[in-house]
């Protein structure tokens, strides 16, 4: 069945169908959203899913997005009358997935709450009343009837704190929320073609889970103990059934790699205050394009003392996000077990989670300076409601923190080639290009010389672009982008503005002059030629992405004019 909404700018549809015995999924599907929280690249749109398990009992696992209140709604009263619902399961409380609760207490307020500790009481502050409620531990389980036996595994950071995974032990089917999900949106229930859905399955894992890879790992291994899982239902996207061990592999694969990084860094939030756990996440995210591990930690989460000097003792850098100063006192043993175990060196960043005048960030930064902590950015402080713009300036933030924590290790790195292979490889050479982007109310741009026409038909490039990047983000499959080409003898000024190191959240034109393209993006005045191109792939090369990309417009200034040519003496760093 689908429902579309009539005369709405955004497409917003439902379908349901049955995804095993006595067991139906209704997707709600928003066709046309761009942007989610950290990811900037939501070029499929995404869905919300929801389930419905009948056994003797009925359990709705999760709910839907506030914008689709009516069409859900009306979908879910024409499944089943909401009073013959007997539980709720909550996956977790992000508004995307809980955002209907408080309207299906009102339709069927006998129905049983079920979710993590954490869950029911992030609930209690959304619901503003009673309810019935039964909070689960780990292995815990609920029987249904007609063999639908329903256990709990705990997954806390995947990627909410308060995260939890439901297993159907009659049908195999793991219900996992946002774990193993995408931000992709078709009328395939399933994935059953992988290469359509793969780059977007990764990004959603680079964005959400790769800062949370131990805690993917310790979801891996209770996954195993329930024994054969036949099918992963997620919260977005479609369903994983024809890839399953492909997809769960690959999470198991990016996981171990990210789990044994060399330095990590402990990022700590608050999770029931404010915007704290998406700031955290958007940093953490920054941090792990520099090959770091990074710690999420929970401030007003169960904490060992002692368990947090040794994490903090073996990190080589924090970040840490403040309340208000006037709640600030409900984490002060875990920040004063912090302060007495950091040491010299230590990179440290600090940011504020609720928002206001207030600026409790100073005086705890002071401390940590007075410690002798590097300070690795500037305060980062939120006076409104986080948009695009905050989230990418706390992943650039990340990314100059975990570029300063490896600092030494990539100069080992830069001698780590033989000489003489070191300036044979330098002698490689390539034009000068700035490549400029521009999504939403984010821009950025990059100096670029690894680029070279990769196909005449369709007209393509392929480009090396460092995944510590700024630009990276915005150079998703489906993004646009503009290629400025350099003229020689008139490339200079360009250069060394590109060049310099830029603040997060800088604007990265200022004193250049620019003109939009049609994709958006800036041209730059002063360039030879310009290109106007699109991300059809991506390439893992190690420590770059390798992107292919289509080239559909474009004009040369000076047609007499040459390229800039860039020739280097090494080839084991810029």
């Amino acid at each position: 069945m689908v429902a579309l909404t009539e005369k709405t700018k955004k497409r917003l549809t439902i379908q349901t169908g049955e995804i095993a015995h006595q067991t139906m999924t209704i997707r709600s599907m928003d066709w046309d959203r761009d942007r989610f929280d950290i990811e900037f690249g939501l070029q499929n749109g995404t869905t919300y899913n929801s389930f419905i398990i009948r056994g003797e009992q009925t359990a709705l696992v999760d709910s839907s997005h506030e914008k689709f209140r009516q069409l859900f709604l009306d979908t879910l009263k024409g499944l089943i009358d909401p009073t013959e619902i007997d539980y709720l399961i909550i996956s977790h409380t992000e508004p995307d997935h809980s955002g209907l609760v408080k309207d299906i207490l009102q339709l069927a307020p006998e129905i049983t709450v079920v979710g993590s500790k954490v869950a029911i009481q992030f609930l209690e502050n959304m619901v503003h009343g009673s309810f019935k409620r039964r909070i689960v531990k780990n292995g815990d389980r609920l029987d249904l009837g007609n063999g639908h036996e329903l256990e709990f595994v705990i997954a806390p950071n995947l990627h909410w704190p308060d995260t939890m995974f439901t297993f159907d032990h009659k049908t195999q089917i793991l219900f996992t929320c946002d774990a193993f999900g995408m931000h992709y949106c078709s009328d395939s229930t399933f994935d059953e073609d992988l290469k359509t859905i793969e780059a977007d399955f990764q990004y959603y894992y680079e964005c959400l889970m790769a800062p949370n890879a131990r805690s993917v790992l310790s979801a891996l291994k209770r996954m195993d103990e329930l024994g054969k899982i036949g099918m992963i239902a997620t919260g977005h996207g479609p369903l994983l059934y024809h890839n399953l061990e492909e997809l769960t592999g690959r999470y198991r694969t990016w996981s171990k790699t990210q789990a044994k990084a060399e330095t990590s860094v402990g990022v700590f939030y608050i999770s029931d205050y404010g915007y704290s756990y998406p700031l955290a996440q958007a940093i953490a995210s920054g941090i792990t394009k520099t090959g770091v591990a990074v710690e999420l930690i929970d401030l007003r989460g169960p904490l060992d003392l002692q368990e947090l000097r040794e994490l903090v003792g073996r990190c080589a850098g924090i970040v840490i996000g403040m309340p208000p100063t006037a709640e600030s006192e409900n984490i002060q043993p875990a920040l004063s077990t912090i302060l007495g175990s950091v040491h010299e060196k230590q990179a440290v960043g600090v940011f504020e989670a609720g928002g206001g005048d207030d600026e409790p960030t100073y005086p705890v930064l002071t401390k940590f300076r007075n410690l002798g902590l590097i300070q690795a950015f500037s305060a980062i402080q939120i006076k409104e409601t986080p948009g695009e713009a905050t989230y990418k300036l706390c992943e650039e933030a990340g990314t100059d923190l975990g570029q300063l924590v490896t600092r030494d290790r990539s100069i080992k790195n830069m001698k780590s080639l033989g000489n003489d292979l070191d300036k044979a490889l330098g002698r490689i050479s390539g034009g000068l290009y700035i490549i400029t982007a521009k999504k939403g109310d984010i821009s950025s741009a990059m100096l670029a010389s690894w680029v070279s026409q990769a196909s005449f038909q369709p007209l393509g490039i392929s480009i090396a672009v460092a995944k510590d990047r700024a630009i990276e983000s915005l150079m998703q499959v489906g993004d646009r982008f503009v290629l400025n080409v350099l003229e020689e003898g008139n490339y200079q000024r360009l250069m060394k503005h590109f060049l310099k190191r830029f603040a997060p959240g800088a604007d990265r034109f200022e004193g250049v002059r620019t003109q939009p393209a049609e994709n958006g993006s800036p041209i730059l005045t002063d360039a030879l030629a310009y290109m106007e191109c699109e991300v059809v792939s991506r390439m893992d090369g190690g420590d770059h992405w390798i992107v292919y990309s289509t080239v559909y417009a474009g004009r040369v200034s000076k047609p007499d004019a040459l390229t800039a040519v860039h020739h280097r003496k090494v080839g084991n760093h810029y």
